[in-house]
């Protein structure tokens, strides 16, 4: 079968190993990794994508010895008896003829436990212990222990590591000025920062011998005051190449970053160019990593030479069978990850199993599954929002009959909302790809119908997700022509004017607050903007690769105000909510919290401000003031019959919880 990703598919040599495809499984912690009981459920997870198709595997991070824990108790190899448990996960993979590398990580300073070390005694300013500095012989020690860990990786089964010396951990602590202020043969000069990794590097490379895939994930960009600049990025992959690696990974950017490198928001594929610009300086492998989600995009990175590999960690979290699509030309068929971290890095960062918000079964493989149904039932579903999509494919897919009922004209609901705003433009593939499923599963679509009772009698089961509604303001002057609810706007019927206040800051306010700043196309959707809006140096010279920042003006003046007192967004992603508080600082938005209103007329929105009265001239005030379920069938169902079942915005309207939705329509479908 022809194919149109030849590049992408075609196997990768390595000389004593060959690789089948050129997808790399980027690593990323699952909260599976840091208890023995864990392990089968971790096997599953890996060999779930294995049989998807991925050409090699990258586990999340085990820390070689206890300072180099990410936390207290959380996974670490470095003793014989932890050997057994990893052979879970290289027996699951195997069975499947993939590989898997495990990645081992020193956390350094990034370590949230009082043991933390470092190259020196420097705090980050995203933890709040500090790190002791490494002494000379304690830095020998450490090179000694992730040769052992190496070791023991092989002995478990695994077909390599991945030795972790990007985003701001112990590695990239030690090679970059920022955080290493030594002057012994440990720092100083570039060649004395990055002896660390290189000596780690060629240690590993004794301990486990030739045959034994090293990849070294190199940071490319640090995007922090005090990086590396391009000469010396250069001469560490050099140096780590010569020192016995088989494969360089691309690093973008520490944690501690204040630019963004893999939300929703940032453009796809956008740095590629410093992969790129690394390959003409080393001859093995180069992986190509960061916001690569579909395989034409894939497949244009290693068409143009870009890169050898394309690294994906969250898009095998959304759909396992994202290669196997792929290899069958059904790239319409993949659930695309959206990048908005909300069931994955929300989580770790949160000690929760990781997820997926378009697959709750990422990491609940053993738990979660979309049998055959014992009994075939009809169903009907009305809703055709991110719940009632979820319930009606996967009860669809289990062989139950499905009518899927929606008075809109379209299906998505909310997403439909979402696919409009700045940064957001991900929201069209799930809307995509819920079309695709709805035709595979044989899902009978009915949309402008509004169901009712008399519709819905001859179901075996009816499942109620009619989403929310805006709920309204209670404010004196709530009719006034100059006030919106945020469906006026966000739909089109109504183009604010050139002052706009904004009541509520939730997610639905920042995001009508972004919709709203923007003036013309999303930066998202041209890297060359983007990286100039968020300062970063598209040649890649500059050290840290930063350069100052060029927002694009405002569209209108914008005052986004909460009731509550406080930081606003509080309750925004854990991981993307200082994106969206920065992308609106840097478009001038005034950002008020502790506002009481009084009013709206002619004049303006009336309010007061830590006791004093205020008037803001606005134009226009768009009203974001949360949502009301909408559960009216529901009540009314449920006075009728039996078998009624209420999911989504209608069971809980709190925001717009995608991943609440997808999750709950899912689980049901799954039990009914």
């Amino acid at each position: 079968m022809t194919t149109p990703y030849p590049h992408l598919l075609a196997p990768l040599d390595l000389g004593f190993t060959t690789l089948r495809n050129r997808v790399l499984m980027g690593s990323m912690h699952t909260g599976l990794e840091d208890r023995s009981a864990d392990f089968p459920k971790l096997a599953a997870y890996f060999a779930e994508r294995a049989q998807g198709g991925v050409g090699l595997m990258v586990t999340g991070g085990f820390a070689p010895n206890i300072v180099g824990w990410l936390k207290p108790f959380a996974g670490r190899l470095s003793l014989p008896w932890h050997v057994r448990r990893h052979r879970h996960v290289t027996s699951a993979v195997h069975a499947h003829e993939g590989k898997i590398c495990l990645q081992l990580l020193h956390a350094g300073r990034y370590a949230y436990h009082p043991l933390s070390v470092a190259p020196s005694k420097l705090k980050s300013a995203i933890n709040p212990f500090t790190p002791r500095a490494l002494s000379a012989r304690a830095i020998d020690r450490q090179i000694g222990d992730f040769a052992t860990a190496a070791k023991l990786a092989r002995e478990a089964g695994y077909d390599g590591v991945e030795i972790m010396g990007s985003e701001g951990y112990l590695l990239n602590e030690f090679t970059t000025p920022r955080t290493n202020r030594r002057s012994d043969t440990w720092g100083g000069d570039a060649t004395g920062r990055m002896r660390f990794a290189v000596d780690i590097v060629r240690r590993v490379r004794e301990a486990c011998g030739p045959d034994f895939i090293l990849i070294y994930r190199l940071s490319l960009l640090d995007l922090v005051e005090g990086g590396n600049g391009w000469n010396d990025i250069v001469a560490q992959a050099k140096a780590v190449e010569a020192a016995g690696a088989t494969l360089l990974n691309s690093g973008i950017g520490w944690h501690e970053a204040r630019i963004p490198t893999i939300a929703t928001s940032v453009p796809r594929a956008a740095f590629v160019g410093a992969t790129a610009k690394l390959k003409p300086h080393v001859r093995i492998p180069l992986v190509a990593s960061n916001r690569i989600n579909m395989p034409d995009v894939a497949e244009a990175v290693l068409a143009a030479g870009h890169a050898d590999m394309v690294s994906m960690a969250r898009p095998l979290l959304a759909d396992p069978q994202w290669v196997n699509k792929a290899s069958a030309n059904r790239a319409q068929a993949i659930n695309t990850c959206i990048a908005c971290n909300q069931a994955c890095l929300d989580h770790v960062f949160e000690n929760k199993r990781a997820s997926c918000l378009v697959n709750p079964r990422a990491c609940a493989e053993t738990e979660l599954n979309y049998t055959k149904a014992p009994a075939l039932k009809s169903i009907a579903v009305v809703g055709a929002g991110p719940a009632g999509l979820a319930c009606a494919t996967v009860a669809a897919e289990r062989g139950h009959r499905v009518t899927l009922f929606d008075g809109a004209d379209d299906i998505g609901g909310q997403f439909n909302m979402a696919k409009r705003i700045p940064g957001k433009e991900e929201f069209y593939e799930p809307l995509r790809y819920f079309r695709h499923r709805i035709q595979e599963t044989g899902v009978e679509l009915r949309l402008n119908t509004w169901a009712d009772a008399d519709t819905l009698a001859d179901f075996d089961h009816v499942v109620v997700a009619t989403g929310v509604t805006p709920r309204p303001l209670d404010l004196p002057g709530f009719d006034h022509p100059k006030v919106l609810s945020y469906l006026d706007v966000l739909q089109g019927r109504v183009i604010p004017g050139n002052r706009v206040a904004i009541i509520g800051a939730g997610g639905i306010g920042f995001d009508v607050a972004e919709f709203l700043a923007q003036a013309g196309t999303s930066p998202t959707l041209d890297t060359t903007r983007w990286m100039a809006e968020w300062g970063v140096d598209a040649t890649f010279n500059a050290p840290g690769a930063l350069v100052s920042a060029q927002p694009e003006p405002a569209a209108r003046q914008i005052w986004l105000l909460q009731r509550t007192p406080g930081k606003l967004g509080a309750r925004l992603g854990k991981t993307t909510g200082w994106i969206h508080r920065a992308t609106l600082k840097a478009k001038s938005v005034k950002m008020l919290g502790g506002v009481d209103y009084a009013g709206v007329d002619d004049d303006g929105l009336h309010l007061r401000v830590d006791g004093n009265e205020q008037t803001l001239a606005v134009d226009h005030v768009v009203v974001c003031a949360g949502q009301e379920p909408c559960r009216g069938l529901f009540d009314a169902l449920q006075a009728r019959r039996a078998n009624v079942h209420l999911i989504g915005g209608a069971k809980l309207a709190a925001e717009l919880d995608a991943k609440r939705a997808i999750d709950e329509g899912s689980r049901l479908a799954a039990a009914l």
